[in-house]
């Protein structure tokens, strides 16, 4: 038999594969334990559930599956162009933002330009440009755990293509807000396409929020990338959006699948737009337990980042991915950040109140057991 990784493309022998948070039914066949034991705080997912209304329009097309799914996804475009005033054809549709990153790849990136990016933010930046072939650019964060936009700024280069920045940044919660990124911005070579991925915008309730819109509006190479899977609770579904200018929509087009995302994902898109009661809970429940972390990191020692997304960063000071693996068999699941090198770090989503107090309690026992944060010796 002919050996594949022969045949593979030269590219893919220093890739390594997106590694998600484990779901709960993983873990139930690996640690045996019942799945209603087990609480998972790894992926940021959404607590609350999906958006009840998103619910209801999926029970009401459940029968309709046997349809293709609108390709030009014509009625969700249309509310989310009423929704935050982008012209239908400046918003693209895909299977989650994550396949919109892949897609501007894609289009964009040759293995004779480069992407500039953070070297610890979302790691499919880096693995999309590296499957390209192209050559990929990282720039470290702040001393504070910032995307440093001084720093991608002097790594642009004449054959860069794209910028990704990640905002909140992911997986430390950290924010770039409205002045930095406009002195940013008016300093940005024309050539270069700035992809802001704002996954996380619906939990942001910072007035300097920067609005990445009204640098589209102004005619600038600039991509918006949201999601349906946080705040909106439809991460199973599987569906994101951009808003860009309509010459990179075209781009985009051009390299997509057809029905790239099927027809009950559009259907509980357009519903879950209307839900700002969903939002708004979800929204509260974050900024309140967001507070819960902060005084249990402080009461243990921990470091920490004040975020602006659904999860927390804390530096442990042990190895993380023991931590993670200890929390593991007892029914907690967060997300290691050794891919990210931060192997002393966990991100933990911020879950219910009950689900919060579940994982500080596993944690102090680790923290108490290995005598590091608050049990350290003097």
């Amino acid at each position: 038999m002919t050996d594949v990784h022969f045949l593979a493309r030269d590219v893919l022998k220093d890739i390594r594969p997106y590694i998600p948070g484990k779901p709960i039914e993983e873990v139930a066949r690996e640690i045996g334990i019942d799945p209603d034991d087990i609480i998972k705080l790894a992926s940021n997912e959404n607590p609350l559930g999906p958006s009840p209304k998103a619910v209801k329009a999926l029970k009401e097309a459940i029968d309709e599956v046997n349809l293709y799914p609108d390709d030009g996804a014509y009625y969700l475009k249309r509310k989310l162009s009423e929704k935050f005033g982008v012209d239908p054809e400046q918003i693209m549709v895909a299977n989650g933002s994550v396949e919109l990153i892949q897609l501007l790849g894609l289009a964009f990136l040759s293995p004779n330009d480069s992407l500039v990016t953070s070297a610890q933010s979302f790691i499919m930046y880096r693995i999309v440009g590296k499957i390209i072939g192209a050559e990929v650019i990282e720039t470290p964060l702040t001393q504070d755990y910032k995307v440093d936009l001084d720093a991608i700024l002097k790594a642009i280069k004449k054959n860069t293509k794209l910028v990704f920045i990640s905002n909140p940044n992911n997986p430390t919660g950290t924010a770039n807000l409205k002045d930095e990124v406009e002195r940013f911005m008016e300093r940005v070579p024309e050539h270069v396409i700035v992809v802001w991925d704002e996954a996380y915008y619906e939990y942001v309730a910072d007035g300097d929020w920067p609005d990445t819109i009204k640098y589209l509006k102004s005619g600038m190479n600039v991509v918006a990338l949201r999601t349906m899977s946080k705040a909106y609770g439809l991460a199973g579904l599987r569906i994101g959006y951009g808003f860009t200018t309509p010459e990179i929509v075209s781009a985009l087009m051009k390299v997509r699948l057809p029905f790239n995302v099927n027809r009950l994902a559009q259907i509980a898109a357009a519903a879950a737009l209307d839900d700002e009661e969903h939002v708004r809970r979800s929204r509260e429940l974050v900024e309140k337990e967001r507070e819960f972390f902060y005084r249990e990191f402080e009461r243990l020692g921990l470091k920490y980042c004040k975020t602006y997304a659904n999860f927390v960063f804390v530096e442990l000071g042990i190895d993380g991915y023991e931590v993670y693996e200890q929390l593991l068999h007892k029914g907690v699941i967060v997300r290691p950040l050794r891919a990210y090198n931060f192997p002393t770090a966990v991100r933990i989503t911020i879950g219910t109140h009950e689900q919060n107090v579940r994982l500080i309690n596993e944690l102090e026992k680790i923290l108490k057991e290995k005598k590091v944060g608050i049990y350290g010796t003097s």
